[in-house]
C-alpha cells in the first residue's frame, strides 16, 4: 500500500511537464500550417479580413458547440465579456489581421519565424510583474530562441527586396502576442475553464473583426464563383479552433512564458511548409536559427520540469 500510494503522489510531478509539452508541439504546428494557410488565401484573392473573419466564426462555433456538448459555455457577466474582448483584440484579432494583411508583402515563411519573438518579452513582463522567478535555465531558453528568431529576420531584412513598412507592421504582432499572453494569465476569470474561456474570446475577436468590415477599403465578401475559398476558410476554422483550444490548455498548464513559445515551434513547422509547398526561397541562415529555437525550448521544457520537482 506504500508503493502503492508513493507512485501515486510522484508520478504527476513526473509527468507534469508533459502535457504542457504536447499541447507546445500540437499548438505550434498548427499555429505554423495557419500561416501558410493565409499565404494561399491572399493567393486566390480572398482578402486578410474575409479570410480572418468567415474562419475565426467558424472556429468559434466549432469551440462553441464543444463547450455545449460538455455543458460548459462560456459565462457571461461584466468581469468575463471585458477578458474576452481584451484577449480577443491582442491575441486574435489584432495580431492575426497584422499577420495575415502582411503575409503577401513579406512571405509566409517570415511571418511564421516573427511569431517567434513573444518569448523575451512575455518573460521580461512576467519577470517585472513577479509571475515568474528567475531561473538561469529558462532564461536561456528564451535567450536561445529569440537568437534564433533574430539570426533569420536579420537576413530577411538584408534582402536588396525587402519592404520595411510590411516588415516594422508585421512586428507589431509579436508585441501584441507578448501583452496578450500575460493579460490573459493574470485575469483569468476564477473558476472558468480552458474550454470556457476559448470560444468566448473567438466570439469577441470575430466582433471586433466584424466592426472593421464596416470600415472604408475593408470588405468581407468571399468570392462565390469556386469552391476553394469555402474549403481554404472551412480547414482554417478547424486549425484555428485547435490551435486556441489547445493555447488556453498551455496557457493554463505551462504559464505565459512557456505559452509565448509556440511562435517557435510554428516556425519550426512553417517555415519549411513555405519553402517546399508554396515556392518561397530558403531564407539565409535557417539551419542555425531553427537549431537555436529548438535549443530554446528544450532549455525551457528542462526549466519548467526542475521547476515542478
Amino acid at each position: 500500500m506504500t508503493l502503492s500510494s508513493t507512485a501515486r503522489t510522484t508520478h504527476p510531478c513526473k509527468s507534469a511537464w508533459l502535457a504542457p509539452l504536447g499541447y507546445l508541439l500540437a499548438g505550434g504546428a498548427l499555429l505554423g500550417l495557419s500561416t501558410n494557410l493565409a499565404k494561399l488565401a491572399g493567393d486566390i484573392q480572398l482578402s486578410a479580413l474575409a479570410f480572418l473573419f468567415w474562419s475565426i466564426s467558424g472556429a468559434a462555433l466549432i469551440l462553441l458547440v464543444l463547450a455545449a456538448f460538455r455543458r460548459n459555455l462560456p459565462p457571461v457577466n461584466r468581469r468575463t465579456v471585458k477578458y474576452y474582448a481584451m484577449s480577443g483584440l491582442l491575441g486574435v484579432a489584432g495580431a492575426n489581421l497584422l499577420f495575415f494583411t502582411a503575409i503577401p508583402h513579406v512571405g509566409a515563411g517570415f511571418v511564421a519565424l516573427i511569431i517567434t519573438l513573444p518569448p523575451l518579452l512575455t518573460y521580461l513582463g512576467a519577470l517585472a510583474l513577479n509571475m515568474e522567478r528567475f531561473q538561469v535555465l529558462r532564461a536561456a531558453g528564451v535567450v536561445s530562441a529569440l537568437a534564433g528568431a533574430i539570426t533569420l529576420a536579420f537576413h530577411k531584412l538584408s534582402a536588396p527586396d525587402a519592404d520595411y513598412l510590411w516588415i516594422l507592421l508585421a512586428l507589431i504582432g509579436p508585441v501584441l502576442l507578448a501583452i496578450g499572453n500575460l493579460y490573459r494569465t493574470l485575469r483569468w476569470p476564477e473558476g472558468v475553464s480552458s474550454d470556457a474561456l476559448a470560444p468566448g474570446m473567438l466570439i469577441a475577436a470575430a466582433i471586433i473583426l466584424l466592426s472593421v468590415g464596416f470600415l472604408p477599403d475593408f470588405s468581407l465578401q468571399v468570392p462565390t464563383g469556386r469552391s476553394l475559398p469555402i474549403i481554404l476558410i472551412a480547414v482554417q476554422a478547424v486549425v484555428f479552433a485547435g490551435q486556441f483550444l489547445l493555447l488556453f490548455l498551455l496557457q493554463k498548464s505551462g504559464g505565459p512564458v512557456f505559452l509565448s513559445l509556440l511562435g517557435s515551434v510554428g516556425a519550426v513547422v512553417g517555415v519549411p511548409v513555405a519553402i517546399l509547398l508554396q515556392g518561397e526561397t530558403t531564407p539565409e541562415g535557417l539551419l542555425p536559427g531553427a537549431l537555436l529555437i529548438g535549443g530554446g525550448i528544450a532549455l525551457l521544457n528542462i526549466g519548467k520540469a526542475k521547476q515542478l520537482n
